[in-house]
């Protein structure tokens, strides 16, 4: 039997092999230095998890290019290889989650035009627009000066008891006595009474039209208790028959550099602007039809009147463009 060597060389082990990464089959980051004409994209718009991939690509372009560029859907559908319905679909998908805002603008000639704008950071736009704007309610607060206290109402002094005359000299004759003239008390103002509609149909889109004024002006931020206090006199509105579009304008138009009291201030435009109920009209008189809202063409996005969204007649009809060239 052979004898046993301790310092005999171990017996080979089996090697595990392992993967440098902990995730193999995941995506490994190749980073390179670039040189200048790179373009910076939040997270936010490429891990978004609503958009579409279109949606996305197109932001990205749209933010690499330079300023003044054209961006209208004709200019994208050359440039990509997808057709101009899904452009114009991915388009609004940006339009609707604040990325891109286009505007309708009259030019000097009297044409009417679209001015597109890309925001990289429409969350820290947003956020940054309103810190501005109680930076600058705040500065012209401050700056105000204060207003005069009211002048006390005059009161009548008390009348001292007159001297006694000595024993010596005689009693003076008695003279008439002055009354002074009662003094005048001052009332309050009476409170104008808030107008009420005669059906609470219009309650709820009063109510969420005076929960969304604060998207116009920061100031106009009402607590649930003003809601409620302000819903029923613009439902009047509603019910004589002002739109709310016309309603938001005459709230938010016109406002003062300092407002402290915006539920105070609404009150009171509701209450002394209040429109007068519509008059039956006779069913012999002629209506006028309201013409049909501006559209943006998705082919050219021209403006133009339509009922619904859609493309212009010259897009609609390309052919007969051709042949009236």
């Amino acid at each position: 039997m052979a004898e046993e060597k301790p310092n005999a060389p171990a017996r080979a082990q089996y090697a595990i092999r392992r993967s440098p990464s902990p995730h193999p089959a995941g995506v490994h980051q190749v980073t390179e230095f670039q040189d200048p004409g790179y373009t910076i994209v939040g997270n936010h718009l490429t891990q978004h998890r609503s958009l579409s991939g279109l949606a996305i690509g197109l932001a990205a372009y749209i933010q690499s290019l330079p300023e003044g560029a054209p961006v209208d859907i004709r200019t994208l559908a050359g440039r990509f290889p997808e057709g101009r319905d899904r452009i114009a679909a991915a388009l609004r998908e940006l339009e609707a989650y604040g990325y891109l805002e286009r505007v309708r603008q009259r030019t000097d000639d009297g044409r009417m035009v679209t001015r597109t704008i890309s925001y990289n950071n429409p969350e820290a736009t947003r956020a940054r627009r309103a810190r501005e704007a109680a930076a600058e309610s705040k500065r012209r607060t401050a700056v105000e000066p204060p207003a005069p206290s009211p002048a006390p109402a005059p009161s009548s002094a008390p009348t001292s008891a007159p001297a006694p005359f000595p024993a010596s000299s005689p009693s003076p004759s008695p003279s008439p006595v002055r009354q002074s003239p009662p003094a005048r008390v001052a009332q309050a103002p009476s409170t104008p009474r808030l107008p009420e509609p005669a059906t609470p149909a219009h309650h709820p889109p009063a109510a969420a039209l005076l929960a969304n004024l604060r998207r116009d002006d920061p100031r106009l931020l009402l607590s649930v208790r003003d809601i409620h206090r302000l819903t029923p006199p613009l439902a009047a509105w509603l019910e004589r028959g002002a739109t709310p579009e016309a309603v938001r304008r005459a709230l938010t138009t016109g406002l003062p550099d300092t407002l402290r009291h915006p539920a105070a201030l609404l009150a009171h435009r509701l209450t002394e602007l209040l429109p007068p109920p519509l008059a039956a009209t006779s069913p012999a008189a002629p209506t006028r039809a309201r013409p049909a809202p501006l559209q943006t063409c998705d082919g050219c996005e021209r403006a133009f009147r339509a009922p619904t969204p859609g493309r212009c007649r010259d897009c609609r009809n390309p052919a007969a463009e051709r042949g009236a060239a």
